[in-house]
């Protein structure tokens, strides 16, 4: 049985509805659901703000890797094309976290680098994550941190970009947001 953290964003296109997509096409699979917020975008970049959130999954026969192929066809049916790192995107679907056996995956395979090595960077993910995961734990540089520690060691600037809007994933699989 895996677990997963995967963080959803989307600054092209119907930004909202490409979000509910990641919901409805994960089903049943989905635990909780994060807020959506709204970020400016990251990587230095000129392109317009993101809508982000986090989704919560399980699932028993799924594996790490299962998560990241779900997140690609995903990303694909939402015409996702990828040529600028750190660009504009309809859907963006990254493996944050993935617990596989009841255990935290670390791993460097440069297909699916577990923890995702950016996330304890990126208050856009940490904030909507501790949402729905309030004690949620992050391994980084071989320490296992407490998400709600890093969140509070990145800059206010970080911090501050990310902010809670009225849109709601809710209902979009049947699952409610939880707080």
């Amino acid at each position: 049985m895996s677990r997963a953290v995967l963080s959803i964003g989307s600054n092209l296109g119907d930004r909202l509805e490409h979000l509910r997509s990641v919901v409805r096409g994960l089903g049943d699979r989905v635990v909780a659901v994060s807020s959506v917020y709204s970020t400016a975008p990251w990587g230095g970049v000129e392109q317009d703000d993101y809508l982000n959130a986090v989704v919560l999954v399980r699932d028993p026969e799924f594996g790490c890797h299962d998560w990241l192929w779900a997140g690609q066809r995903l990303e694909q049916a939402a015409d996702r094309v990828r040529e600028v790192r750190w660009g504009a995107r309809t859907l963006d679907v990254d493996v944050v976290w993935c617990e596989d056996g009841g255990r935290a995956i670390v791993s460097a395979d440069p297909e699916l680098t577990l923890p995702h090595p950016q996330a304890h960077n990126r208050a856009f993910v940490l904030i909507p994550w501790l949402e729905v995961e309030p004690g949620a734990e992050l391994e980084v540089d071989g320490a296992v941190r407490a998400a709600r520690d890093l969140l509070a060691g990145l800059p206010a600037s970080e911090r501050d970009g990310v902010h809670r809007t009225e849109f709601s994933l809710a209902g979009s699989a049947g699952v409610g947001a939880q707080s």
